[in-house]
Protein backbone atom coordinates (compact mmCIF):
# COMPACT_ATOMS: atom_id res chain seq x y z
CA UNK A 1 0.00 0.00 0.00
CA UNK A 2 0.92 3.56 -0.95
CA UNK A 3 0.74 6.46 1.71
CA UNK A 4 0.05 9.78 0.63
CA UNK A 5 1.13 12.78 2.75
CA UNK A 6 0.41 16.09 2.23
CA UNK A 7 1.74 19.65 4.24
CA UNK A 8 2.64 23.11 3.40
CA UNK A 9 -1.13 24.64 3.86
CA UNK A 10 -2.25 27.99 5.63
CA UNK A 11 -3.39 30.96 5.23
CA UNK A 12 -2.22 33.74 2.94
CA UNK A 13 -3.20 36.60 1.70
CA UNK A 14 -4.37 37.02 -2.54
CA UNK A 15 -1.27 37.68 -4.78
CA UNK A 16 0.96 35.28 -2.60
CA UNK A 17 2.42 32.48 -3.20
CA UNK A 18 2.00 28.66 -1.42
CA UNK A 19 4.23 25.70 -1.76
CA UNK A 20 2.18 22.57 -1.18
CA UNK A 21 4.57 19.56 -0.47
CA UNK A 22 3.04 15.16 -1.32
CA UNK A 23 5.40 12.56 0.60
CA UNK A 24 4.48 8.92 -0.23
CA UNK A 25 5.94 5.58 1.16
CA UNK A 26 8.42 3.11 -0.29
CA UNK A 27 10.54 3.06 -2.47
CA UNK A 28 7.89 2.61 -5.90
CA UNK A 29 7.08 6.04 -6.55
CA UNK A 30 9.03 6.45 -9.72
CA UNK A 31 6.27 3.52 -10.89
CA UNK A 32 3.43 6.57 -9.92
CA UNK A 33 1.84 9.42 -12.31
CA UNK A 34 1.09 12.20 -9.32
CA UNK A 35 -1.82 14.30 -8.90
CA UNK A 36 -2.94 17.19 -7.20
CA UNK A 37 -7.11 17.86 -6.86
CA UNK A 38 -9.01 20.17 -4.50
CA UNK A 39 -11.89 20.30 -3.01
CA UNK A 40 -14.06 23.97 -1.54
CA UNK A 41 -16.90 23.83 0.36
CA UNK A 42 -19.78 22.63 -1.28
CA UNK A 43 -17.91 22.38 -4.88
CA UNK A 44 -17.40 18.87 -6.32
CA UNK A 45 -13.51 17.64 -6.01
CA UNK A 46 -11.74 19.59 -8.87
CA UNK A 47 -8.49 18.51 -11.03
CA UNK A 48 -5.61 20.84 -10.49
CA UNK A 49 -2.53 19.48 -12.03
CA UNK A 50 -0.81 16.10 -12.73
CA UNK A 51 2.71 14.69 -13.45
CA UNK A 52 4.32 12.12 -15.35
CA UNK A 53 5.79 9.08 -13.50
CA UNK A 54 9.79 10.37 -14.88
CA UNK A 55 8.49 14.29 -14.25
CA UNK A 56 8.71 14.95 -18.38
CA UNK A 57 5.36 16.00 -18.69
CA UNK A 58 2.92 18.01 -16.81
CA UNK A 59 -0.89 18.96 -17.20
CA UNK A 60 -2.72 21.43 -15.69
CA UNK A 61 -6.55 22.56 -15.56
CA UNK A 62 -6.75 25.53 -17.27
CA UNK A 63 -7.58 27.95 -14.61
CA UNK A 64 -4.54 26.94 -12.95
CA UNK A 65 -2.14 26.99 -15.88
CA UNK A 66 0.51 30.13 -15.75
CA UNK A 67 0.09 30.38 -12.25
CA UNK A 68 0.33 26.85 -10.82
CA UNK A 69 3.70 24.80 -11.39
CA UNK A 70 3.75 20.91 -10.61
CA UNK A 71 6.99 19.22 -9.92
CA UNK A 72 8.72 15.79 -8.17
CA UNK A 73 11.68 14.58 -6.99
CA UNK A 74 11.85 10.84 -6.98
CA UNK A 75 14.81 10.35 -5.46
CA UNK A 76 12.35 12.04 -2.19
CA UNK A 77 9.88 10.79 -3.06
CA UNK A 78 8.16 13.78 -3.02
CA UNK A 79 5.76 16.14 -5.71
CA UNK A 80 5.73 19.72 -5.18
CA UNK A 81 2.43 22.41 -5.77
CA UNK A 82 4.16 25.73 -6.30
CA UNK A 83 1.21 28.27 -6.46
CA UNK A 84 1.79 31.90 -7.25
CA UNK A 85 -0.58 34.55 -7.64
CA UNK A 86 -2.99 33.07 -5.40
CA UNK A 87 -6.81 34.26 -5.41
CA UNK A 88 -9.67 34.25 -3.10
CA UNK A 89 -11.56 31.24 -4.79
CA UNK A 90 -8.35 29.19 -4.53
CA UNK A 91 -9.08 28.41 -1.20
CA UNK A 92 -10.00 24.85 -0.90
CA UNK A 93 -8.90 21.50 1.07
CA UNK A 94 -6.07 20.20 -1.37
CA UNK A 95 -5.38 16.84 -2.03
CA UNK A 96 -2.25 14.70 -3.57
CA UNK A 97 -3.16 11.49 -5.17
CA UNK A 98 -1.00 8.87 -6.99
CA UNK A 99 -2.12 6.73 -10.15
CA UNK A 100 0.03 4.05 -11.20
CA UNK A 101 1.68 5.11 -14.74
CA UNK A 102 -0.22 7.29 -16.80
CA UNK A 103 -1.53 10.79 -15.63
CA UNK A 104 -5.17 11.25 -14.97
CA UNK A 105 -7.34 14.43 -14.94
CA UNK A 106 -10.10 12.36 -13.46
CA UNK A 107 -10.01 11.32 -9.68
CA UNK A 108 -11.82 8.04 -9.97
CA UNK A 109 -8.42 6.76 -12.02
CA UNK A 110 -6.13 7.66 -8.81
CA UNK A 111 -5.54 4.78 -6.61
CA UNK A 112 -3.83 6.06 -3.25
CA UNK A 113 -4.80 9.59 -1.50
CA UNK A 114 -3.82 11.71 0.98
CA UNK A 115 -5.66 13.18 3.68
CA UNK A 116 -5.55 16.99 2.03
CA UNK A 117 -3.82 20.34 3.49
CA UNK A 118 -6.17 23.12 3.53
CA UNK A 119 -5.50 26.56 1.61
CA UNK A 120 -7.46 29.64 2.53
CA UNK A 121 -6.90 32.90 0.56
CA UNK A 122 -7.80 36.09 2.16
CA UNK A 123 -8.68 38.48 -0.10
Amino acid sequence: QVYVVESGGGLVQAGDSLRLSCTTSGRTFSSYAMGWFRQAPGKEREFVAAISTSGGTTYYAASMKGRFTISRDNAKNTVYLLMNSLKAEDTAVYYCAAKLRVFSRNSNDYDYWGQGTQVTVSS
